[in-house]
């Protein structure tokens, strides 16, 4: 038998509950009866029960005290699946396998200090730019164990996050190309195209600098989103990773993501000179991509999609041969935004070109890109002044 229903916190907040009995512990021949508070809405308390309930069948009562904190993060990754993109489920896998579960995995939760977090923390900080993130995630284990009565608070909300240093935050992820490197880039990709005869890159590369599309994005791209006569180019799918490394295309990153964006000629010249030359090359391979609107602008030799792997490969193999600047794959997108802004774009016009549902995301792109800027201009009034 077990009751759900709604009570109110001492703060006026709604919250819903359940009491459930489960039936007989056969460990100490006891009547099992447990209650759940702090779910937001009455399916989210269903859902638990439910989850309790075919634990409880499979497993038997497991007590709070000999829980380890991968056990119940294997409850809480049942229910977070539902509630996340694939792509999402899998990079939030990875966190927890590569950083998460080895330092919490083997502890009993209930036992897990507020100096032991702090200590990985620190040490997420000196490793990891994003380690905020991996501890947000761990935070959500805990909530959820907190939910479930396991452990009376969360030591992550108990921490203080350190800061890292400047010359360290983010380094390699807002690093992009002004307009002389982006120049520079270009010229040793079309003196590479030449002998290497990689047209495939260089369109790539093009749209990317020239739209601020985001990698998947592009290589979700077919041929029919594509307007020649008016010049647009319609994004509305991005390719993802999914379980078992598998590569699938799925709805953009946001809502806002779905946009038409104005292409200049110059990449309207580039992609139709691509697209005959892809026509050759699969027909090469035995595959007629003639009357067929939903090819892939960019495709493997078996005419599927290019491993995401593939964009960094080609840009690290350039960057090295010509010794040039690094930057990532997604700098494009960033060196996008700061040739948007030097021309004179508003940072509206921005956000809606890049496809953030936030501004605040735009703004954060803005105040990176200024930095670089105010450098650029103290550099230019030394070298005008000359003494």
């Amino acid at each position: 038998m077990a009751t759900i229903k709604q009570y109110t916190k001492t703060n006026g907040i709604k919250l819903w509950m359940f009491q459930v009995y489960l039936g007989i512990d056969e460990a100490t021949n006891k009547r099992v009866k447990t209650t759940r508070r702090n779910f937001k809405t009455k399916k989210e308390a269903q859902l638990a029960l439910n989850r309790l309930k075919l634990d409880f069948n499979n497993n038997g009562f497991q007590h709070p005290e000999n829980m380890t904190f991968e056990q119940v993060y294997e409850r809480w990754l049942q229910e977070y699946r539902n509630t996340v993109k694939e792509s999402t489920l899998v990079k939030t896998k990875g966190y927890f396998n590569n950083h998460i579960l080895p330092a919490f995995g083997n502890m009993l939760i209930n036992k897990i200090s507020i100096p032991y977090a702090q200590s990985i923390i620190n040490d997420w900080c000196n490793k990891y730019v994003k380690y905020r993130q991996l501890f947000n995630y761990t935070s959500a284990v805990f909530q959820y164990a907190m939910k479930l009565e396991l452990v009376q608070k969360d030591p992550t909300k108990l921490v203080v996050y350190p800061k890292r240093k400047e010359e360290i935050k983010g380094s390699d992820d807002w690093k992009f190309y002004d307009k002389e490197e982006l120049q520079k880039f270009f010229a040793c990709l079309a003196e590479e195209d030449k002998h290497e005869h990689n047209h495939q890159a260089n369109t790539l590369f093009r749209l990317l600098a020239f739209t601020g599309m985001r990698k998947g994005e592009a290589l979700a791209l077919t041929w029919q989103d594509i307007d020649f006569t008016n010049q647009t180019l319609t994004i509305n799918k991005a390719l993802s990773r999914g379980e078992n490394a598998r590569l699938y295309v799925q709805t953009p990153k946001t809502s806002h993501s779905n946009r038409t964006l104005d292409i200049d000629k110059t990449t309207i010249h580039v992609l139709k000179k691509w697209k005959l030359r892809q026509r050759e090359q699969l027909l090469m391979l035995g595959y007629n991509a003639n009357s067929n609107d939903k090819q892939l602008v960019f495709s493997n030799t078996r005419n599927g999609y290019l491993q995401p792997s593939k964009p960094r490969k080609w840009l690290v193999q350039i960057i090295n041969k010509y010794q040039l600047k690094y930057i990532k794959v997604h700098g494009f997108r960033h060196t996008h935004a700061s040739l948007l802004f030097e021309a004179g774009a508003s940072i509206k016009e921005v956000q809606e070109r890049l496809g953030h549902s936030d501004i605040k995301t735009t703004m954060n792109v803005y105040a990176h890109v200024s930095k670089h800027a105010k450098k650029d201009t103290v550099e230019k009034f030394v070298n005008y002044v000359n003494f």
